[in-house]
């Protein structure tokens, strides 16, 4: 049986994880090979030691989507964040990543409905991310979801920076 599960990320589960988010990030983003560059980055990004960090900091942070206990996807909030178009704070979805076999099963719509609870119920009305430019099956995913664009920005990575498009959902 393949049992979909949600909850909220273990330190158990930071090795998981790691290897769960550099998998996805190299599967969208790595169109032309994995450049030094991109190796630095996921490397030190996703590292073990990033994820233990994050969970012990803030345990409702990163959401786990599980299949018969093992990860297979994750949704990561940043509270703390300011909205660089608006100059606002409001929290971003950092991150929402479904391992490729199981895209077309709800697991990134589930995500976001928890991700999205969870600011809620840490009092937010609204809610950002940043989604690659050129990821126009991630732009539709969050435009099906409400989310709307207002604006671009760049994001650095050592030596090219990428444009990124800054979307928001005010959350009822």
């Amino acid at each position: 049986m393949n049992e979909i599960s949600f909850g909220k990320a273990k330190l158990s589960d930071s090795l998981r994880i790691s290897v769960l988010l550099k998998t996805v990030y190299v599967q969208t983003y790595a169109v032309d090979g994995v450049t030094f560059e991109f190796a630095n980055f996921i490397t030190k990004r996703f590292s073990t030691q990033s994820i233990e960090n994050i969970i012990e900091k803030n345990p409702s942070r990163l959401i786990i989507a599980y299949q018969n206990g093992n990860p297979i996807g994750v949704a990561e909030i940043i509270y703390d964040s300011t909205c660089p178009i608006r100059k606002k704070a409001v929290p971003e979805l950092s991150k929402l990543y479904v391992l490729e076999r199981f895209y077309g099963k709800g697991i990134g719509f589930e995500l976001m409905n928890e991700a999205e609870k969870e600011v809620r119920k840490n009092g937010f009305t609204e809610f950002n991310l940043e989604v690659y430019i050129n990821n126009a099956r991630a732009i539709a995913f969050y435009q099906r979801q409400g989310y709307t664009s207002i604006g671009n920005v760049d994001f650095p990575m050592e030596f090219n920076t990428y444009e990124n498009l800054v979307m928001n959902k005010l959350l009822k």
